[in-house]
């Protein structure tokens, strides 16, 4: 308890940031906290490719439905 006051008083955060923190990545080596961002941001990047296919999609049935 005393550490987490001065880790969130050092860095200026809630006791509830850091154990959510502390829940996400407190088990992690760094390299394994490196490759959860990694993924993160590809899932990210699929994502919005697939909701902008699905868009375009939905455009072109749109479009053939007029003929």
């Amino acid at each position: 308890m005393v550490f987490s006051l001065k880790i969130c008083g050092n860095y200026g955060m809630g006791n509830s940031t850091f154990y959510k923190w502390l829940d996400k990545f407190g088990g992690m080596e760094t390299s394994d906290i490196k490759r959860l961002k990694e993924l993160e941001a590809e899932n990210r990047k699929l994502k919005q490719m697939f909701t902008e296919l699905s868009l375009k999609s939905q455009l072109q049935e749109e479009i053939i439905r007029k003929f």
